[in-house]
């Protein structure tokens, strides 16, 4: 079982940046893929973007295209997501979580239960 533990949440007005961190227990972080996903109050978790195990294939939200990067570091086990341009619509809890596989060639990389473990969620508030 691996542990995920993200960091980097916070306060932030319309149009400003942030840069969540997940940093990843253990020796095997760069044989998976990673994703973020984001929960706002009484809504479902969602995906937010995913990326394979080497770093060469990104995948995001049509909601944060253009606006949100994602990166790793497989060299200090760090999972990365650069958030810019922030819309009070991106307020949620933000989870980092493993993938099953490296490279998604299900192509399933934004549903839930393609990951099986995941942190315990970083709060992003986004004030108007």
């Amino acid at each position: 079982q691996v542990q995920l533990v993200e960091s980097g949440g916070g306060l932030v007005q319309a149009g400003g940046s942030l840069r969540l961190s997940c940093v990843a227990s253990g020796r095997t972080f760069g044989a998976y893929g990673m994703g973020w996903f984001r929960q706002a109050p009484g809504k479902e978790r969602v995906f937010v973007s995913a990326i394979n195990w080497s770093g060469s294939t990104t995948y995001y939200a049509d909601s944060v295209k253009g606006r949100f990067t994602i990166s790793r570091d497989n060299a200090k086990n760090t999972l990365y997501l650069q958030m810019n341009s922030l819309k009070p619509e991106d307020t949620a809890v933000y989870y980092c979580a493993r993938s099953r596989s490296m490279n998604y060639r299900d192509g399933y990389y934004y549903k839930p239960d393609s990951y099986d473990n995941w942190g315990q969620g970083a709060q992003v508030t986004v004030s108007s």
